[in-house]
This record gives structure tokens, C-alpha cells and sequence, in this order.
């Protein structure tokens, strides 16, 4: 069918979180707290990571990637969501939705193709302790991290363009607190099953290959573990994981519970709570799970703290 035969709509109505009145003041105050904790604790770890020379190495370079990330991706939702929670009109402009839709792509799938970076980065050091500069080189984390922002912008290009392309006659209210690909396909006045083809295929395919590149590292980490004989040397190598296991396990799950589903009713409503956790919940929690037992950060935190006092 034509878009031609089709008004087209140049503003959307965002949903938000369909809550009662009286819980909108408790959610804006959680969710502004944990924002601030998210810039806070984040911007700290890129500080330190860039200004201590002890943290010149590859897992920081990576955590400091990630810190940024999380930063962004949340200022892309939280921002808007926020505002919203405050005034009753929840409008957003087409060229907003779409850069709402870009940018959460994007930072989304190169935070997880960055996972697995990392996740290789800790092979390398449990396993090969001894040849772990040489082994992630300069040039090689620099590649490592330049293909995941490659990889992800290309992969949110792709569904931004498909979904502008579409035609949007009405009713524009998008039943989301943001504007994300599954919604706005459902107000299309098209057939979208392209779209939906695209986004189960390709997301999919990123988060299954990253997700099996990412068990696999943690499966010769798990062999390389039973050839330690004492249980202190087997801790020290388990507390070089750890935190990045938790955080891979939240992401990743939540990136499936998201995206895995067919889209339906119940599946939005359940993609809304998912969201929440994505874009303000786990942003929040990344830098405190990587610091509460990294002595190195915390050391480091306490020395860039001393400087101001």
C-alpha cells in the first residue's frame, strides 16, 4: 500500500509508565535518584581510569567504555521520561522519536558486542597472566572497541531508517515511555513484517553471537579454574570475572526478555518494565558492581579523593 494514500503525523504521544497519579511523585524522585547515581559513579570510574596511570590497562580502558556508554544511553531515556512523570503532555516530535530510536539502538548493541570484548579481555588475564600485554595490545583493545561502536551504529542505522521510512497516519500515541522500534512499528499504516523480520533477525543475531562468544570465554575460564590446585589462587582469578559475570547476566537478560518476544499487548506491557530496568536500573548498578570488590578503583577513588581535600 502507498504512503502517498496516507497524513502523515509529525508528533507522537508517549504513553509513559500508564501508573497511577499518585505514584508518579514516588517514581520521579527513585528514578531521578538513581540517574544522579548513574552520572555520578560513572563519570568517577572514566575520571580515574583517565587520570590514574595505574588503570592505563585494558580492563579499564573497557570499563571506561562502558561508564560512557551507560551514561549515554540512560541521558537518551531518563531525561524525557522524567519530564514526562511531571506534565501531563507527553508529546514528542517525529525527528525526537527517531533520534530516541537511533541512539538506544546504538548504545544498546555496542554495549553488548562490548561485553564480549571484555569478556576475552578476562580470559586473556586468568589464563594467559604472562602474555596478557602483549596479548591485548594497545591496538588491539582500540579495535576491539572501535568494532563494537562500529557495529552498533550500523545495527541501530539499519532499524532507524526502516522504521522512518514507514508511513504514520494515526493513532500516534506509542505505548512506551520512549519511543523504541516494537511500538512504532504497531502504528505503522503499512505492512511492517519486514521490520519485524529485521529486527528479530539481525538484533537477534548480535545478542545470540555476542552471547555465545561471551559463554564460551567463560567456559575456558571455568577449564582454566579447575587446573588451580589452592583456593586463594582460584579466588583472586574468580574476583577478576565476577563483576563483569553479573553485569553480562543482567544485560543480556534483559536484552532477551525484551526482544525476544512477539509483539503483542502483553509483550509491550512487559517490554515497559524491561525498558525500565535497561535504561535506569542497570546503568545505576554497573559502576557500583564493579567497584564494591575492586581494590585497585577503590584505591584509586580514595587517591583522586585526596586531592581535594
Amino acid at each position: 500500500m502507498s504512503s502517498d494514500n496516507f497524513t502523515s503525523i509529525s508528533d507522537f504521544v508517549l504513553a509513559g509508565l500508564a501508573i497511577q497519579a499518585h505514584l508518579q511523585a514516588i517514581l520521579f524522585i527513585s528514578f531521578l535518584l538513581l540517574y544522579i547515581i548513574n552520572l555520578t559513579a560513572n563519570l568517577s570510574i572514566m575520571i580515574i581510569a583517565i587520570s590514574d596511570l595505574t588503570l592505563h590497562t585494558p580492563m579499564y580502558f573497557f570499563l571506561g567504555n562502558l561508564a560512557f556508554l551507560d551514561i549515554c544511553s540512560s541521558s537518551v531515556i531518563v531525561p524525557k521520561m522524567l519530564t514526562d512523570l511531571i506534565y501531563q503532555k507527553k508529546m514528542i516530535s517525529f525527528v525526537g522519536c527517531m533520534a530516541q530510536i537511533l541512539f538506544s539502538h546504538f548504545l544498546g548493541s555496542t554495549e553488548v558486542v562490548l561485553f564480549s570484548a571484555m569478556s576475552y579481555d578476562r580470559y586473556v588475564a586468568i589464563a594467559h597472566p604472562l602474555r596478557y600485554s602483549t596479548i591485548m595490545s594497545y591496538n588491539v583493545c582500540l579495535c576491539l572497541a572501535s568494532s563494537s561502536w562500529g557495529i552498533g551504529f550500523l545495527h541501530a542505522l539499519l532499524h532507524t531508517i526502516m522504521t522512518a521510512r514507514l508511513p504514520f497516519c494515526g493513532p500516534n500515541v506509542v505505548k512506551h515511555f520512549f519511543c523504541d522500534v516494537k511500538p512504532m512499528l504497531s502504528l505503522a499504516c503499512t505492512d511492517v513484517s519486514l521490520n519485524f523480520n529485521l529486527l528479530t533477525r539481525v538484533t537477534g543475531t548480535i545478542v545470540v553471537t555476542t552471547l555465545i562468544l561471551t559463554i564460551l570465554s567463560y567456559v575456558f575460564i571455568g577449564k582454566f579454574l579447575l587446573k588451580i590446585r589452592t583456593s586463594q589462587g582460584r579466588k583472586r582469578a574468580l574476583s577478576t570475572c565476577s563483576a563483569h559475570f553479573t553485569v553480562v547476566t543482567l544485560q543480556y537478560g534483559t536484552a532477551i526478555f525484551t526482544y525476544a518476544q512477539p509483539s503483542t499487548q502483553d509483550s509491550l506491557d512487559r517490554d515497559r518494565s524491561a525498558a525500565i530496568m535497561f535504561t535506569v536500573i542497570t546503568p545505576a548498578l554497573n559502576p557500583l558492581i564493579y567497584t564494591l570488590r575492586n581494590n585497585d578503583v577503590k584505591k584509586a577513588l580514595k587517591k583522586f579523593f585526596k586531592r581535594f581535600q
